[in-house]
């Protein structure tokens, strides 16, 4: 098979083809938010798969059959469980492969072939992959704790549908990290057969911008959960309050820049080239994106004194 063949084969496997088209089903859903309310479509199932929480308490009317599969909000706990038992268990087997020489099972080899990982990844370092799979780890954990001890939940619904997706992505997020690992059969292939020696400046800015990120959004998840507390940190009530303090004195939804940030200082782990996470970045950035602009509509149809120099998402431009 000619090499340029090849190429356009593994450009093509089934992981990027999937986050291609989550990235462009946002896309689209995110344009058509920006349209003149009139033109809006009027599918009322269609408007609430892509609200939740108070975006869907404040949106639009809710005909009776779409409460049916109203999921409570608090439920957001469940994808950082999966998450955090799920990447934990990815991250053994990788370690276990890394350091001790442990070829991966055969399923989940076969899981990640199937996926379109292929072998001697051009230049792809395994240190990367490693890095980026404990950035993971560790982001879920913190979010988990924060689900726990941060966030205030009110009875705000997501819908079921909402809920499954939330569940699948922690696992598919996990599989794509893993993906990116240079085998040889079922073994990780380490240039120089030593991981430390593939240590690059990118591993070290990807790994300071990932605490400066995680740090910025736990600042806000705080911020958001205080609004409902008193002084001595006791619950008092579930309304919603406008947020004041770090990045809310420029946008609406700092917590959703946050996460954008945060899947650009992995990327910036892979080296900047890694096609198929600059791909998972893409969809982050448009799905982040309409949720900070249906929060900030909502900001401002509620508040009438709402700050109006906040953008939605981007400071100063969106």
């Amino acid at each position: 098979m000619a090499p340029w063949t090849e190429l356009e084969l593994s450009a093509l496997n089934p992981l990027r083809a999937l986050w291609l088209t989550l990235t462009a089903a946002f896309l689209l859903t995110l344009l058509l938010q920006l349209m003149p309310a009139g033109l809006l479509p009027g599918c009322a199932l269609f408007q609430d798969l892509i609200r939740y929480g108070k975006t869907k308490c404040e949106g639009p009317s809710r005909p009776a059959v779409c409460r049916v599969f109203d999921v409570p909000k608090r439920y957001f706990s469940h994808f950082y469980i999966v998450s955090v038992l799920w990447n934990g268990f990815l991250l053994w087997h990788l370690t276990q492969s890394l350091f001790l020489g442990v070829p991966f099972p055969y399923w989940l080899h076969g899981l990640l072939r199937i996926l379109g990982a292929a072998q001697f990844q051009g230049g792809e370092l395994a240190l990367s992959a490693f890095l980026v799979l404990v950035f993971t780890w560790l982001h879920s954990l913190r979010r988990l704790f924060e689900c726990f001890y941060v966030s205030v939940f009110s009875n705000a619904m997501i819908h079921v549908m909402q809920y499954c997706f939330g569940l699948v992505y922690y696992v598919l997020i996990g599989l794509t990290v893993l993906s990116q690992v240079p085998m040889d059969g079922r073994n990780v292939y380490v240039t120089g057969k030593n991981l430390l020696m593939q240590a690059r400046w990118f591993h070290i800015l990807g790994m300071m911008m990932f605490i400066w990120s995680s740090v910025h959004q736990y600042k806000c998840h705080v911020i958001l959960g205080n609004l409902r507390k008193n002084k001595a940190g006791v619950v008092i009530h579930c309304n919603h309050r406008i947020p004041f303090g770090d990045w809310f004195e420029y946008i609406s939804s700092p917590n959703y820049l946050a996460e954008l940030m945060i899947y650009i200082s992995m990327a910036v782990t892979f080296g900047f080239h890694n096609l198929t996470w600059w791909l998972v970045v893409t969809y982050v950035f448009f799905s982040q994106a309409l949720f900070a602009l249906l929060n900030h509509r909502v900001y401002k149809s509620k508040f009438v004194s709402y700050p109006k120099q906040r953008k939605a998402f981007l400071p100063f431009l969106f």
